[in-house]
């Protein structure tokens, strides 16, 4: 099965060459881009500034569903659920749909200084770790666990970027291999 990268509104192209490339050093599957067509601000609300990617998984569901494998949306844009006051990606646990945005992944955001090594890093880890909920994997206890829950950016940078041994067995319909 293939894993599909839909950017919406990221216009990062450099970090898109380069998270097809580290990503396709730990999955034998095919890794494509997927272009998506719908307007992403349909899905922003006012109120919070925000777009909320539960609508945005939901519109990608209506878009994809001839599609045989798992598709991650990349975003710039900030992106939130109801119950937290923002996130870094949200997926289908079991499904195939996720999405992960870069903007409060920005090293730039909480120090004012840029670090393109960081956010590659910091991108990889959650998109990892949002096509581990895909796979069918809940939060993992182990720190060095790319599935470790990241409430902030402090936990994404303190995580491991692997999935553990426990993890990796879930993703070997997708020939993961440890980088």
């Amino acid at each position: 099965m293939d894993i599909y990268i839909a950017p919406i509104k990221f216009s990062n192209t450099l970090l898109l060459k380069n998270l097809i490339n580290e990503l396709s050093k730990r999955f034998s599957s095919q890794l494509k881009i997927l272009e998506l067509k719908f307007e992403l601000d349909n899905f922003f609300s006012k109120e919070r500034g925000q777009y909320f990617s539960t609508q945005i998984i939901a519109e990608a569901m209506n878009q994809t569903s001839s599609i045989n494998g798992k598709i991650i949306m990349l975003t710039e844009v900030d992106i939130f659920v109801p119950v937290l006051t923002f996130i870094f990606g949200e997926a289908q646990l079991n499904g195939k749909h996720s999405i992960v945005s870069i903007c409060r992944l920005h090293e730039e955001f909480y120090s004012g200084e840029s670090n393109d090594d960081l956010l590659l890093q910091r991108t990889i880890k959650e998109i990892l770790h949002e096509l581990g909920h895909n796979f069918g994997l809940r939060h993992c206890t182990d720190w060095n666990c790319v599935m470790h829950s990241s409430p902030g950016i402090e936990e994404v940078d303190i995580k491991g970027e692997l999935y553990c041994n426990s993890c990796a067995v879930h993703v070997e319909d997708y020939k993961y291999f440890r980088a």
